[in-house]
């Protein structure tokens, strides 16, 4: 078994639980918040196999629900770091057109009219989306990650 000093004996059970305690007062909610929020993103977009190498791991129904998740916590987000709202928002946007472009369904506003006259059962079919909110206006060329396909991480 390993341990953190060489030669010495490996950390007691009382010492990693003292470690852990210590790394956990460091932890704020926040901070994990955004870090999901994040990860969210991240996660949509690998499984929307548009990048290459992700192509088998396409499915439509997990970047609905990150979408749909990232929509929930955007409040939440906007009252704890109002500076990053913008970029959450730009790379939810990315998110929601990579959706649609896999051959998810466009949103509600756009198929209501011909969801009204269907009649199919809707018996396991996922909740309607509430109206999306209002988006603020993009740059022109987006940062280097939307550029490029590649994981986004706030403030770079």
């Amino acid at each position: 078994m390993a341990s953190d000093a060489p030669g010495g004996p490996p950390p007691t059970e009382e010492e990693l639980r003292a470690a852990y305690e210590a790394e956990v007062k460091k932890i704020r909610v926040e901070h994990v918040l955004m870090e999901n929020v994040v990860t969210l993103i991240n996660l949509g977009m690998r499984r929307t196999g548009l990048s290459p190498g992700t192509e088998a791991e396409r499915d439509p129904g997990q970047v609905q629900l990150a979408v749909e998740a990232v929509r929930q916590l955007l409040p939440l987000v906007e009252q704890i770091a109002p500076a990053q709202v913008g970029p959450i928002r730009d790379a939810l946007s990315q998110l929601q057109m990579a959706y649609v472009r896999i051959g998810g369904q466009a949103p509600p506003e756009a198929a209501e009219p011909a969801a009204s006259s269907s009649t199919t059962s809707t018996a396991g079919a996922p909740p309607p989306r509430p109206p999306a909110e209002p988006q603020p206006p993009q740059s022109e060329e987006g940062g280097p990650a939307q550029r490029s396909g590649r994981l986004w991480v706030p403030g770079q």
